[in-house]
């Protein structure tokens, strides 16, 4: 049998937009969410739970920061994701826990309940980094920063248990060494610039709290409507004691502390990035959403000339002004992509100058952003038009042997793949994307659980919603396997419908999950499932299925 090619993309929106979506009362309702809390909605963050309970033991919801802690210990002693993820939320949840039992302040968690669990954490702890075979660290933010400061910290502490007035509670055990490759070098040279006078460099403000007491309300640091690098960790640090309630960075730490009664996430408040990431992952599955006024207003108004940035105090980026350059346009109401321009380099872009490493995933949102305007040019020789060829190139010589594409700004590949294979089948000549795109396709298919899900360690709701998009938001012909695999996968989302136990994901400090955007993508893949009901079950005789 020969193989039915997929519509084209431009023209499956256009004809989705003229129908009335099934899932659109579940767009409306993301719409109207992203209006009630402004602020956004992330999961909390152990590590920066953590670095608060340490930080500002004043704070409102001390208490429950600390039965935070010791509820999500995992059975292993340590806390977060799999592999090296657990390492940074780990050294921060020990640390607060024996800077508690240090200080012996009184706690509303028993004190026999905290020095269990920090036993424990030490213990993993001491699996980890106690013996040449070191864990490793996965790229996140600012790690070669905060694992260092938190093993001395950590160090420190078991140190100062000889000086206890109490029985030693914790067996004795060497001092922690620094992860596999890594060392003290960066973290060495950023404090050697400040005590030349050097001011910190905007990109680290998100971390301030590892430069310890000297963080203190350094002149150079200007908390933005009170917080200092978009993150209560690096605010506490900065803020010390509270100097008055009317302070403004205690007023935005109470407002931080007050979504989750006591812990909090690790970026806060998000609001460009949740608005546009949620409007942009309905837009590529066709699900034309119909935005507040206000908030176009709010998306087009955070575009400066640099573009904008994921939350106040941080540098401008490429990826979230690229994602909302686009989100934008495919509303109805584009903004010329004339901010991506400083952030080019060679052949591809940065997410932001200086930056060290590289990230497909926001070269796929630039390929988004300029493709899109490039294809409403009228202009011959359009220099966003020669971009996008060489940005192609780029991005498909970053491909997997296997197919897949990985990122640092999220631990599963399927994100990193859907990126991919939605920006390059669109908005890249075929001659550079399609055996990109088929090789992407094929190891989705074959990378399926028998459940019906996708995974990096587990099913889950999100990754199956990438896998989807990458089998159903095409316009290459169908490839074997592609519908069957489909199907299985849609079942799967219908069966778990109402589970909210999905695995933190996206980088940050530690790992979180940005809750209304990951809905979003479920919701665009179960809309892309709508348009071809052949995946609900069996063909009937006669009729030309997606395998046809």
């Amino acid at each position: 049998m020969t193989s039915t090619p997929w519509v084209d993309a431009r023209q499956y929106d256009s004809r989705s937009a003229r129908a009335d979506p099934p899932d659109r009362t579940a767009a409306d309702g993301l719409l109207t969410a992203l209006l009630r809390q402004p602020a956004g909605q992330l999961t909390p963050s152990v590590y920066e739970t953590g670095r608060l309970v340490t930080l500002a033991p004043w704070l409102r919801g001390h208490d429950q920061r600390l039965r935070h802690l010791v509820d999500h210990q995992r059975a292993d002693g340590g806390w977060g994701a799999p592999e090296g993820y657990a390492l940074v939320p780990t050294l921060s949840a020990v640390e607060a826990l024996l800077s508690t039992l240090a200080a012996g302040r009184p706690a509303g968690v028993p004190r026999d309940e905290l020095r269990a669990a920090a036993r424990r954490g030490v213990a993993a702890l001491s699996g980890w980094l106690g013996t040449a075979l070191r864990m490793s660290v996965p790229d996140t933010p600012a790690a070669d920063l905060i694992v260092p400061t938190l093993v001395d910290a950590v160090n420190g502490h078991l140190r100062g248990l000889d000086d206890q007035p109490d029985p030693r509670w914790l067996p004795t055990t060497a001092p922690l060494l620094l992860p596999a490759g890594m060392d003290r070098r960066r973290l060495d040279a950023l404090r050697g610039l400040l005590a030349a006078g050097r001011p910190v460099p905007q990109k680290l403000l998100h971390a301030l709290e590892v430069l310890g007491p000297a963080a203190r309300h350094r002149a150079d640091v200007v908390p933005v409507v009170g917080a200092v690098g978009a993150s209560p960790a690096a605010t506490a640090a900065w803020l010390g004691e509270p100097g008055g309630t009317t302070d403004p960075s205690v007023a935005y730490l109470e407002e931080a502390v007050q979504r989750h009664d006591g812990p909090v996430p690790c970026c806060t408040p998000i609001s460009v990035f949740e608005r546009s990431w949620v409007l942009a992952n309905l837009a590529r599955a066709g699900l034309r959403a119909r935005p507040a006024p206000s908030l176009i207003a709010e998306l087009t108004a955070a575009l400066g000339p640099e573009g904008t940035p994921t939350g106040p105090g941080l540098p401008a980026d490429a990826d979230t002004t690229s994602v909302t350059l686009y989100a934008l346009a495919r509303a109805g109401h584009p903004v010329h992509p004339a901010s991506l321009i400083r952030y080019e380099q060679d052949g591809h872009f940065c997410t932001w100058p200086g930056e060290d490493g590289r990230s497909v995933t926001t070269n796929a949102h630039v390929l988004e952003a300029l493709g899109w305007h490039a294809g409403r040019s009228a202009a011959d020789g359009d220099p966003a038009a020669r971009r996008l060829l060489r940005l192609a190139r780029w991005l498909r010589e970053q491909q997997h042997p296997d197919g897949r594409w990985c990122d640092r700004w999220h631990a599963s590949p399927y994100y990193a793949t859907s990126c991919l294979v939605m920006a390059l089948d669109r908005y890249a000549p075929a001659a550079v994307a399609a055996e990109s795109v088929d090789r992407a396709v094929d190891w989705v298919v074959g990378t399926q659980r028998a459940d019906g899900s996708w995974g990096r360690w587990s099913g889950s709701r999100e990754e199956t919603a990438y896998a989807l998009h990458v089998l159903l938001g095409v316009s290459r012909p169908v490839r074997p396997g592609v519908a069957e695999s489909a199907r299985r996968g849609v079942a799967y989302l219908s069966a778990t419908t109402g589970r909210q136990d999905d695995p933190p994901l996206w980088h940050d400090k530690d790992l979180y999950a940005p809750v209304l955007i990951v809905r979003s993508a479920v919701v665009a893949a179960q809309h892309l499932a709508a348009a071809r009901p052949e995946l609900a079950g069996p063909a009937p005789t006669g009729r030309r299925t997606l395998s046809s």
